[in-house]
C-alpha cells in the first residue's frame, strides 16, 4: 500500500527535522509570524468556479511528470491565468517537492499558498507557518478525530486556513466534527491512485450548504469543470493536467475558460 509507505517515510522525516529544529524553537518562531490568509476568500468567490492550481513535479506511480519544472515560472503563469490560489506539493520522497519551493514562492507570488503534504504531526503545522504557507491540507483518512481537531485548531490559531480532505462518508463526518469550513473531496484513491469524479458527486450531498466545497484530482476538461460546478462545487484543484501540458497558459484557458 503506497499510502502506508508514505506515512512511514513521513514519520522518519519528522524525526530528522526535529533534530535539526527542535519543536519548542519551531513553535516559538511560528508564534512570531503573522499570517493573514486570503485562501478561504479566494477559493469561495461567487458567480464562477475558482481554481487552485497545483505545482507537482512527480507522483509515486508515474515518476517525473514535468521535466522542465521551474516553480516560479509555473506559479507566475498560474497567477496570470486567473488562479485563485496555489497548491504546493512539499513531499520530497514521493512527489519530488520540498518546503524551499514554498518559501521562495512566498516572496514572489501574491496568491495564497496551500501546503499540500501528508500532515500527521503538529510539528508540520508550525513548520508550514514558518515556510510561508497561508493554508494547509489535512487528510481526514490518515488522522484520528482528535488529531484532526487539534491540528485544525493550531492552524487556525496561527492565522492559516485549512482544507480538510475527504474521500468517504466517514471522512465527511470527521471533517464536520472538526469544524472544517473548507472541505475538499479527493477523487483520487490514495491507495490505488485511480480517479473518479463520481466521488465528488456522491459525497457533496453530505456536506452542508454553508461549507466551501472543493473537488480535487482527475479534472481534465472544461466539461469536467462544468459538471462539478453543476453539483455545487466552489473550486477545483488541478495539478497533473497542467503539469503534463506543453503550454500551461493555453491549457488553463481551455479548461477554465476565464
Amino acid at each position: 500500500m503506497i499510502l502506508s509507505k508514505i506515512i512511514n517515510e513521513k514519520r522518519k522525516e519528522i524525526e530528522a527535522a526535529r533534530l535539526n529544529m527542535p519543536y519548542e524553537k519551531l513553535k516559538e518562531l511560528a508564534g512570531k509570524i503573522y499570517v493573514k490568509s486570503s485562501f478561504k476568500r479566494n477559493v469561495s468567490r461567487p458567480h464562477h468556479i475558482n481554481l487552485i492550481a497545483e505545482l507537482k513535479k512527480a507522483t509515486p506511480q508515474k515518476g517525473i511528470i514535468r521535466g522542465d519544472f521551474n516553480p516560479l515560472k509555473i506559479a507566475l503563469t498560474y497567477q496570470a491565468g486567473g488562479a485563485g490560489a496555489l497548491s504546493i506539493l512539499t513531499d520530497e520522497r514521493f512527489f519530488d517537492g520540498n518546503l524551499k519551493i514554498l518559501k521562495e514562492l512566498k516572496e514572489r507570488i501574491t496568491l495564497p499558498l496551500l501546503r499540500k503534504d501528508f500532515i500527521i504531526d503538529e510539528y508540520q503545522v508550525y513548520e508550514s507557518v514558518c515556510a510561508g504557507a497561508d493554508a494547509i491540507l489535512l487528510i481526514a483518512d490518515i488522522l484520528t478525530d482528535e488529531e484532526l481537531a487539534r491540528f485544525y485548531k493550531i492552524a487556525k490559531d496561527l492565522g492559516m486556513d485549512v482544507l480538510v480532505e475527504v474521500r468517504s462518508e466517514e471522512d465527511v463526518e470527521k471533517a464536520l466534527k472538526s469544524g472544517a469550513a473548507i472541505i475538499g473531496i479527493n477523487n483520487r484513491d490514495l491507495n490505488t491512485f485511480k480517479t473518479d469524479l463520481g466521488v465528488t458527486q456522491r459525497l457533496i450531498r453530505l456536506i452542508p450548504e454553508n461549507k466551501i466545497k472543493i473537488s480535487e484530482s482527475g479534472i481534465k476538461t472544461y466539461e469536467d469543470v462544468m459538471f462539478l460546478k453543476s453539483l455545487g462545487i466552489n473550486a477545483v484543484l488541478i495539478g497533473e493536467t497542467f503539469m503534463k501540458a506543453d503550454d500551461i497558459a493555453s491549457k488553463m484557458r481551455e479548461i477554465m475558460r476565464y
